[in-house]
């Protein structure tokens, strides 16, 4: 079956870095967009950035454009945020997302604080 998993959320201090991985499983990762989606307590989920299956199309949220960014590896079957620059609002768990199966990962969290 379709499978998602997250990873590389962690703490960081605000201006700094990190980068999250979702490994996919049970579908040709390659035919497919992916996107990640983030929620933060009390909000709803937000979509953060998506790209299209062979890479070459990106979209982002306002509040990340310039300092996030989003590719993917076919060959590996992974999808990846690299998150720069980040801020206390970024706090928040992201979640991996298969659109074309309506299928979520368990999430990963990421906390932005001095």
């Amino acid at each position: 079956q379709v499978q998602l998993v997250e990873s590389g959320g962690g703490l960081v201090q605000p201006g700094g870095s990190l980068r999250l991985s979702c490994a996919a499983s049970g579908f040709t990762f390659r035919n497919y967009a992916m996107n990640w989606y983030r929620q933060a307590p009390g909000k709803e989920r937000e979509l953060v950035a998506g790209v299209s299956p062979t890479g070459s199309s990106t979209n982002y949220a306002d509040s990340v454009k310039g300092r996030f960014t989003i590719f993917r590896d076919n060959r590996k079957n992974t999808v990846l945020l690299q998150m720069n620059s980040l801020k206390p609002e970024d706090t928040a768990v992201y979640f991996c997302y298969a659109a074309a199966f309506n299928v979520w990962g368990q999430g990963t969290q990421v906390t932005v604080s001095s």
